[in-house]
């Protein structure tokens, strides 16, 4: 009794691990562009709340995830609060920054001599950093509501409709939205959650100065 043997594709391994790989590669490429996202801080804006070189993970799907190709978002979980950290477009450039949202719409933002004020009031601020001493008075001549006289004076001035104020927590170094006005809802990217790596990248990148103590830390 003579039995038949077939024999598999010398191929079909080769094609399982391709659909395999493409099929994490998507995977991995949805859950980035709908659900967590890296991000480096590239500059000193944030300090010392953030530090330049800190790596951490952002969240897409809380104020609704944009869909590629298109202006639409996901459902949200909630909208941006006073004190949320957020990734986002900028809208000056199109770069990726990160700043603190101090005033959402319908808000009153006012700089006055560096202190902060939202409806009239300070907020309380224990995150806020300066390194300048010196404060530059308003300028006068200057009918622009943004630009560079801003800094430490700034305002009154209501957040419309659809948008958001950013400031960073380095007050006197941070490119804000002093500087180029309120955010659109539809350039954010996403919320700061945890600090996963953070390297001291001032004092070189060999050997690697991690910063242990900063990794695993939540953002807030």
């Amino acid at each position: 009794m003579s039995r038949t043997v077939t024999k598999a594709p010398k191929d079909g391994g080769w094609r399982s691990y391709a659909q395999s790989l493409l099929l994490a590669v998507l995977l991995a490429l949805v859950f980035r562009q709908f659900v967590l996202q890296a991000f480096r801080i590239p500059s000193q804006s944030m300090e010392q709340t953030l530090l330049k070189g800190d790596f951490l993970f952002v969240t897409k799907f809380l104020y609704g995830s944009p869909v590629p190709f298109t202006d639409w978002r996901l459902p949200k979980l909630r909208a941006p609060r006073r004190g949320d950290i957020i990734v986002f477009k900028s809208p000056s450039d199109g770069r990726d920054f990160i700043k603190r949202c101090v005033a959402v719409a319908g808000d009153t933002v006012e700089v006055r001599g560096k202190d902060l004020y939202v409806n009239r009031k300070r907020p309380v601020e224990p995150y806020a950093h300066h390194v300048d001493p010196r404060v530059y008075p308003p300028s006068p001549s200057s009918r622009e509501p943004f630009g560079t006289h801003r800094r430490d004076f700034f305002g009154p001035y209501v957040v419309p409709p659809g948008n958001i104020f950013m400031m960073g927590d380095n007050r006197d170094n941070s490119a804000d939205g002093r500087f180029w006005g309120p955010l659109p809802l539809g350039n954010i990217k996403g919320k700061a959650m945890f600090i996963y790596f953070s390297i001291d990248t001032d004092r070189g990148l060999f050997p690697p100065h991690l910063r242990l103590r900063r990794i695993g830390k939540l953002i807030h």
